[in-house]
């Protein structure tokens, strides 16, 4: 089993695999652990990753990078018009009949639309690929890193693309929640669980957002005590800054505006990005330069960090505001904090490090790597989830950012209370809680993210769950309806399950005190302290239940709700409380209707199979391209052989007409057969080996005949010189017989004419000429002398028995020792097991 944990960044990716014993990440196809999250479509086949970012200028209207941003999100979004302004001006983007995003590009030669769930979904893929060509190793289960402020929406769309790529989503985690799982585990000096955690707080500053998390370890458990954020905040808006800046020494300098030109912007800003990274190396003025940037004119331009901070100085005070909000929602003063870890690829930013040691009051650590952590956090993850890793035990409660409400439609007096925050901000994830309900007939919990919560998502709602088959009981009074409501370990909220009580007739007054249980986050169940029925008749009473996150109770100032476990529990009709020690209650499970922001089974079907057929397309065209370079290569080698090494061993005349052929294919290849199936390319290089491969056979012979000859020769002159002694009486093969030494005489003499021949026969030939024997024949021949031959040669002398006197005189010597030992008293068995001991050596 694969353990994979992939880093899916906005601009790009990096893998995590867990092997020999440790965590590192792979290499793709061009040996670099990077991989950017382009996408570039094309007329034959689509390319993503480093072959896709090389296309973003050539081919950018149908080159797409950022989709990340947009994932799960509508046309509308104030979010989306933003990023069709940083990310997307080349791009076509458009709004579908649902109001979702789509990219419109040519694909096969037709304008086609992709969602960022597609998109997203040909990246994974991708990084899929690229795992299993690593591990050699078929990859399924893996582990994805997000943003911590994520939606419910957005981490359903990822789980979606997930499974549009055929990869199972072990878990979604936050990326700074990795980060501080690489950090901790491999830590052997945190405080014990009874004392003070370490406060450890890890900045992410990456290419789009910057996260922020404060967090608390102890021995083998961590803790996320809270978040921040700014998602708009990132490396690309200190590279805008600086190609606005350019735009206007352009517009001022050259009269040219690279805004109105896509092709120029691009440029622009691959060479300001670089300005930025110089900058943060060096202190005096950096230069910009590009050749033939607009209208054939050549711009020069300069920069020093100075002007740079100046110009950022607005954002460096929003990432300010924003290491600050974590302190403060954390309730931690910068002497609480032990060390600030920073890692993204904008971290390395002068000013950035200065602003992080302002606000935490010391250096900022950057033991961890700035690009790689949140990857191998992820495979970290991904290995304690997976059966066949043994992982040191490491405990991680994450929390929730935004608080979720729940509403419902009120029943009985109208002015009655009719929604309940279930998970307030920073709650512990993962996490389950139980409601109770008093219900006649089925009712819809709408689930939502809580007003003015900071959410960066404009539709606050999560879902709707509507629990059917409610009844009442036989009396006519309402039936309690317990509902489990859940934050998963990917961070998505879910209603699990809902069951109703059934009072049996003549069953006791339910109001009495009972044992409640507590619900953790695996599922188990637990005895906790009994608490009283909050019943006030018909008014639906719904009451936080029973809640629990890593063992920990959460109490809240709800009251909590029992839960009567007689009918399910015969155990419980024996503990106080209980008046009657028969069942009075019986459980019913209730289905659940969910609606949520998520593809359907059939939608996701429908992506599934073109995508596979994309990934089909690729493989094909891949195939296709491979024959014909093939064909290409084989005429500039064969080309440049023919008059070099090949010369001797081909014919004026046939070097004339092959030269003639080659020019022949190689101006087919950028005319007619620029574009054909890869049949007719193999079929070409067949056509064309038949010319050239004698000639590359017979250099090949050329070199490899010297050698065989030599080999055989000297097999030859080794049998000989095994006859010759043998025939002269050499006492180290006279236990040779004859018949076997007449064996080796006759196929050496067989062998020997053989090979004569054909020594005489290539000498004969003239370089051009085909030759009589290959090398490979006359190596045949000598194994076939050497296996009958060689285990005559190298017969063993048979072993000498030593003489028969020898033998006597051992005999008569322990005849003589055994009469001395009975002599000096020794026991008759002592007499008969001595000789045994005794061993006689040849």
């Amino acid at each position: 089993m694969s353990v994979v944990g992939i880093d899916l960044g906005t601009y790009s990716c990096y893998i995590g695999v867990a092997r020999a014993g440790g965590i590192e990440t792979i290499a793709n196809e061009y040996s670099d652990r990077c991989t950017p999250s382009y996408v570039s479509l094309g007329d034959k086949s689509r390319v993503i990753g480093v072959a896709a970012k090389q296309q973003a200028v050539t081919n950018f209207k149908n080159t797409i990078c950022g989709f990340k941003r947009v994932l799960g999100r509508k046309f509308d979004d104030p979010v989306v018009q933003t990023e069709i302004l940083k990310s997307f001006k080349p791009n076509s983007v458009a709004k579908d009949s649902k109001g979702d995003v789509t990219f419109q590009m040519n694909y096969l030669g037709e304008n086609q639309e992709f969602s960022a769930t597609q998109l997203t979904s040909m990246l994974l893929n991708k990084l899929k690929f690229t795992a299993e060509a690593n591990l050699k190793t078929k990859v399924v289960d893996v582990v994805v890193s997000v943003p911590a402020f994520y939606t419910d929406i957005e981490r359903r769309a990822l789980l979606d693309a997930c499974q549009m790529s055929g990869l199972n989503c072990l878990r979604i985690l936050n990326d700074t929640t990795a980060v501080a799982l690489a950090y901790g585990i491999y830590k052997t000096d945190l405080p014990a669980e009874t004392e003070k955690p370490r406060n450890i707080v890890f900045v992410d500053f990456g290419h789009s957002s910057l996260q922020v998390s404060a967090c608390a370890f102890n021995k083998g458990k961590l803790k996320v005590l809270a978040t921040a954020f700014d998602n708009q905040l990132g490396g690309r808006d200190l590279d805008e800054l600086i190609v606005n800046y350019m735009c206007e020494e352009f517009k001022k300098h050259y009269k040219i505006d690279p805004k109105t030109k896509a092709k120029a912007y691009i440029r622009l800003a691959q060479e300001c990005e670089k300005l930025k990274k110089l900058m943060s190396a060096n202190v005096q003025p950096i230069p910009l330069n590009i050749e033939c940037f607009m209208e054939d004119k050549d711009v020069h331009s300069s920069m020093d960090r100075a002007q740079f901070e100046e110009l950022a100085a607005p954002l460096f005070q929003r990432l300010e505001d924003t290491l600050q909000a974590v302190l403060d929602s954390a309730k931690l003063k910068p002497s609480d904090v032990a060390a600030v870890e920073i890692i993204g690829g904008s971290s390395r930013v002068p000013a950035f490090k200065s602003i992080v040691q302002k606000v935490f009051s010391k250096e900022p650590s950057t033991t961890l790597n700035a690009d790689e952590a949140v990857a191998r956090g992820c495979a970290l993850m991904c290995a304690i989830l997976s059966p066949t890793f043994r992982v040191r035990d490491f405990n991680i409660t994450d929390t929730q950012p935004f608080p979720i409400t729940l509403y419902w439609q009120p029943q009985g007096q109208m002015d009655e209370d009719s929604s309940l925050e279930v998970f307030p901000r920073f709650h512990a994830v993962p996490f389950s809680k139980m409601l109770t309900f008093f219900r006649k007939e089925p009712f819809t919990l709408t689930a939502s993210y809580s007003p003015n919560s900071g959410v960066p998502y404009p539709n606050l709602e999560i879902g709707t769950f509507k629990i059917n088959n409610v009844a009442p009981q036989a009396t006519g009074e309402s039936s309690k309806v317990k509902v489990k409501v859940r934050i998963n370990t990917h961070g998505i909220f879910t209603i699990v399950s809902a069951s109703m009580y059934e009072k049996y007739e003549g069953s006791d007054d339910t109001d009495d005190v009972k044992d409640s249980m507590e619900v953790d986050e695996d599922g188990k169940k637990k005895e906790n302290s009994s608490a009283p029925d909050s019943v006030n008749g018909e008014q639906p009473s719904p009451t936080e239940m029973d809640q629990s996150s890593s063992g920990e109770q959460q109490n809240t100032e709800d009251s909590q709700e029992t839960t009567d476990k007689t009918g399910d529990n015969p155990e419980n009709n024996k503990k106080p409380g209980n008046k009657k020690n028969k069942k009075t209650v019986k459980s019913i499970d209730l289905p659940i209707e969910s609606h949520v922001h998520q593809l359907t089974k059939e939608q996701l079907n429908l992506l599934m199979e073109k995508e596979n057929q994309m990934v089909m397309q690729d493989r094909l065209e891949k195939e296709r391209a491979d024959a014909k370079n093939a064909v290409e290569e084989y005429v500039y080698e064969m080309r440049e052989k023919l008059f070099t090494v090949y010369e001797p061993f081909i014919t004026e005349d046939d070097r004339s007409q092959f030269s003639l052929r080659l020019e022949d294919t190689e101006n087919w290849l950028y005319e007619e057969g620029e574009d054909q199936h890869k049949q007719v390319y193999i079929d070409k290089l067949m056509d064309l080996k038949k010319l050239g491969q004698p000639v590359v056979d017979r250099n090949r012979e050329a070199q490899e005949w010297p050698v065989a000859r030599d080999e055989m020769g000297s097999t030859v002159q080794q049998i000989k010189k095994f006859l010759d002694q043998w025939a002269q009486k050499d006492e180290k093969y006279d236990h040779i017989e004859k018949a076997d030494v007449d064996k080796v005489e006759k196929l050496l003499t067989e062998k020997s004419n053989w090979f004569g021949q054909r020594l005489t026969q290539m000498a004969q030939l003239k370089p051009h000429e085909n030759p009589v024997v290959l090398a490979a024949q006359v190596r045949a021949e000598k194994q076939i002398l050497e296996n009958v031959c060689h285990p005559i040669m190298n017969k063993a002398k048979p072993k000498v028995d030593p003489p028969k006197e020898e033998k006597k005189d051992k005999s008569s010597n322990k005849a003589e020792g055994d009469q001395n030992n009975s002599k000096e008293g020794s026991t008759p068995q002592q007499a008969s097991k001595e000789p045994e001991q005794e061993m006689d050596v040849d």
